[in-house]
């Protein structure tokens, strides 16, 4: 497997409206959802079952708890070098933990659920770098 299959796949979700908690394509998903599903549609069943969050749920915990489970599950990767097919891990501020991730369509565009919004592939803008906390690439899958 590839990382361009990654990016088919993440594709198929582009249009899907955000839904806190949800990862149905097409129904709704939240960032997170978007890469559970990713996953679901690549590698088949997820890993474990996330708990339960709210919408602050990274900043009222004040952990890294979304760059643990990627370490969990993910292969960590090189920030700077990210690839297509890659998952990115975004924090909003400095000192706050990752709370937002992506799927890397290329070294310059990913795609992403972000609240208020649907599915989308956008560039990885200057805001977006500054805010880069982390790259992982999905197991078995190869640039």
């Amino acid at each position: 497997m590839t990382g361009a299959d990654i990016v088919t796949a993440a594709r198929l979700w582009i249009g899907t409206p955000y839904r806190h908690q949800a990862s149905l394509r097409g129904i709704g998903c939240d960032c997170l959802g978007l890469v559970r599903g990713v996953w679901r549609d690549v590698l088949g069943p997820e890993p474990e079952a996330p708990p339960r969050y709210g919408p602050d749920w990274a900043q009222a915990g004040g952990r890294e708890t979304l760059a643990e489970a990627a370490a969990r599950h993910l292969v960590p990767r090189p920030t700077a070098a990210f690839e297509a097919g890659d998952v990115l891990l975004f924090r909003w501020r400095e000192r706050l933990p990752a709370s937002h991730c992506a799927v890397a369509a290329s070294a310059a565009a990913m795609i992403h659920a972000h609240d208020g919004a649907a599915v989308a592939e956008v560039a990885v803008a200057p805001w977006w770098a500054r805010h880069l906390a982390g790259a992982f690439r999905f197991p078995g899958v190869f640039p």
